[in-house]
């Protein structure tokens, strides 16, 4: 993955933020979109945009364009920071390889404690029972 290529190819789209913030909020566009080309992006190989593809295909377009949005902050600036930060996250989590999880068995003092434990609770609530009258 390429990240200064990932940055050429994005486009940003200023928008007005909504919410709360009166006057403020209707007359400055502080929420920003940015979107991406996957179709045409040269910025992955081969099998990183399969995993892309898979991965995030709810949030790739029909049209093969990656969307993020951000309104977190009343400043443009810093909405478009945090929304480039939080494309790259993204990219970066979904291209990672998970590691193979190693079955593995408890050892046997925790199987010994577990058992431990369980006869000590039935003990405790054999306890609190009334005493047979036979």
């Amino acid at each position: 993955m390429n990240i200064d290529q990932i940055l050429k190819e994005i486009t940003f789209k200023a928008v007005r933020s909504s919410g709360p913030g009166g006057q403020h909020v209707n007359k400055t566009s502080s929420k920003v979109e940015v979107s991406l080309n996957m179709t045409s992006s040269q910025a992955f190989s081969e099998a990183e945009m399969s995993r892309i593809q898979n991965k995030l295909a709810n949030r790739i377009s029909q049209d093969g364009i990656f969307t993020l949005s951000c309104s977190e902050s009343r400043s443009q600036h810093r909405n478009k920071a945090l929304v480039i930060q939080r494309l790259i996250a993204l990219l970066e989590k979904s291209i990672k390889i998970p590691k193979p999880r190693k079955k593995t068995q408890p050892s046997k003092g925790a199987i010994e404690e577990r058992i431990k434990s369980k006869k000590n609770n039935a003990l405790k609530k054999a306890n609190r029972r009334p005493p047979r009258l036979d």
